[in-house]
């Protein structure tokens, strides 16, 4: 069973730093997806968790590229920069990832970045190091210099009604593992699945054969 698409982005628009994390809920972890699950949207995904509690959990696929999207013509067409003016953007800026967040909002941009960038009343502190902001400031800041020195743009996010991610991982549908910023941020975003799982001691080849089943 793989995440419904039920919206639960209210959790985005939190303010100031996040609550410390619920024992027995998993924001600020890593969700890696197990073949059994069956669900093509989410085939070999690697997710980070933002948001996870009784009333259910939001996260962003972090390695799935989200097509042929340019990020500096993504910033084009959102009209914050000039037709040209990408030549003039910073480095981390022209190489940045846009990634297929998930199935929900698919029109809408969250950026997940390190902590060193903060926008008050826009900006969800899910642990020391990762934020999470949903507003086109925070586009602008990474076009002019001024943003995050780490930022992944997704377009979506993957929600989770209550109990459902519970139940998923009970069923064997998710591994999960702590975060890093390599695993976030990294720009091999092709090898995120295969480290994501040696990191908790799996050969991702013992798993090849179970792709497919239900």
């Amino acid at each position: 069973m793989a995440p419904s698409g039920k919206r639960t982005g209210e959790s985005t628009r939190s303010k100031g730093p996040a609550p410390p994390n619920s024992a027995g809920y998993l924001d600020g972890r890593l969700l890696i997806a197990m073949p059994v699950m069956g669900d093509p949207r989410f085939e070999r995904s690697v997710i980070y968790l933002c948001a996870h509690s009784a009333e259910g959990a939001m996260g962003i696929i972090v390695n799935h590229p989200a097509g042929s999207i340019d990020f500096p013509e993504l910033l084009q067409q959102l009209g914050i920069i000039k037709k040209g003016e990408h030549i003039k953007l910073p480095e981390n800026a022209e190489s940045m990832k846009v990634l297929r967040g998930g199935p929900v909002d698919t029109g809408r941009g969250f950026v997940l970045h390190s902590s060193d960038f903060y926008i008050d009343n826009a900006t969800l502190r899910i642990d020391d190091g990762v934020c999470l902001t949903a507003t086109v400031d925070i586009l602008r800041a990474i076009a002019n210099g001024s943003g995050p020195k780490h930022a992944i743009l997704a377009l979506g996010y993957a929600g989770w009604a209550p109990g459902q991610l519970e139940s998923e991982i009970q069923s064997n549908g998710w591994l999960h593992c702590d975060a890093d910023s390599d695993l976030i941020f990294g720009d091999d975003v092709d090898e995120k699945y295969g480290r994501a799982l040696r990191k908790i001691g799996i050969d991702p080849g013992m798993l090849s054969n179970e792709a497919g089943h239900a």
